[in-house]
């Protein structure tokens, strides 16, 4: 498995068509977990124009949480009305990020090519996959010790195994774009 590597005009990094099947796999769950439940727009014709949304609320489902947190954890009503103006672009742009992801990753694998701009955007994208990941494994600062924990015939061990993996990926592609 060899990660991203840096080129006169970009980055490039081959895939195996089961390792491109998984990101592609992840990356749609992602998106269809980020779309899956908008918020309406505001009734106002020009704030629902720029985005503003009737959403003031943190999602229930704890990955859309972490995916769209508050933007400020000490004061409510400040974070409210930063969500309202801002989750509605924080999800379009995730649903953009995971695009580009998906329009340049092959889904019979293969040499993968990419700009700065697409490698950043799978960047973002491959980091949303990963807190969403985290999140159902319930990851914290201690991930080495739940990584001991977790034998190769629990049902997580898999998971725990691509979790890594993409780490491993971001990690290589951020010193491919350095």
């Amino acid at each position: 498995m060899a990660g991203f590597r840096p080129t006169s005009d970009g980055v490039t990094a081959r895939f195996a068509k089961p390792e491109a099947a998984i990101i592609r796999d992840l990356v749609g769950q992602v998106v269809e977990l980020v779309v899956a439940d908008i918020p309406a727009p505001d009734p106002d014709e020009l704030a629902a124009m720029v985005g503003i949304s009737d959403s003031t609320e943190v999602p229930d489902d704890p990955v859309l949480a972490r995916l769209l947190p508050d933007g400020y954890r000490d004061d409510p009503e400040a974070a409210q009305e930063f969500r309202r103006f801002t989750e509605s672009g924080l999800r379009s742009a995730k649903v953009e990020s995971a695009q580009m992801l998906l329009q340049t990753l092959p889904a019979s694998g293969g040499k993968v090519r990419l700009t700065s701009d697409q490698a950043e955007a799978w960047l973002r994208s491959l980091n949303d996959v990963r807190l969403a990941l985290g999140v159902r494994l319930g990851v914290t600062d201690d991930f080495d010790g739940l990584n001991e924990d977790v034998g190769p015939d629990d049902p997580r061990h898999a998971y725990i195994q691509v979790y890594q993996w993409l780490a491993f990926l971001q990690e290589s592609l951020v010193a491919a774009l350095s």
